[in-house]
């Protein structure tokens, strides 16, 4: 399942919690938070495949560029050798396989570049969810201590009280 499409769920499961009056907190089903809580920390592995993915795909994409600029370098190079003509058409091979080289690195980068715009865009993204899901369980286990607190002390003052009236 999809880290955005569990964070969803979470939030859905925060909505359907119920509220404490006078406060801002809500009672939240533990074990539907926790199996949500499961199901993200295997999902984000996921989402740092797919990240892995882009880089590896960024990395195949330069390597076949160069290897295209080196293949078109070599034949430039095979047909000036061959030809018995003018320098000038031997520098015109030479500066266009120079240009289709420099035109295959900017390639490269630019495709690099977006990857790793991606791949910051994408972990941002779900480090902000991840912040944002850790301050809700944070506020749901304080609400939850909060109310076991109070009923503590509610049951120590029945008991307190009842033993004044024997």
């Amino acid at each position: 399942m999809d880290i955005l499409q569990l964070v969803d769920k979470l939030e859905e499961l925060f909505n359907e919690s119920r509220p404490l009056p006078l406060t801002n907190n809500v009672i939240v089903d533990e074990d539907r938070m926790l199996d949500l809580i499961d199901q993200m920390r295997v999902a984000i592995p996921d989402e740092v495949k797919k990240a892995q993915k882009l880089i590896a795909e960024r990395d195949r994409t330069m390597a076949q560029a160069q290897e295209e600029a080196q293949r078109t370098l070599q034949l430039a190079r095979e047909k000036s050798d061959g030809l018995v003509e003018r320098d000038a058409v031997v520098a015109a091979a030479e500066s266009r396989a120079d240009q289709i080289v420099q035109q295959a690195n900017l390639d490269a980068e630019a495709t690099r570049q977006e990857a790793d715009d991606y791949v910051v865009e994408t972990l941002t993204s779900l480090e902000m969810e991840l912040e944002r899901v850790l301050n809700q369980v944070r506020n749901g286990i304080r609400a939850v201590m909060q109310q076991q607190e109070e009923k503590r002390a509610e049951m120590q003052a029945r008991q307190g009280g009842g033993n004044t009236q024997v």
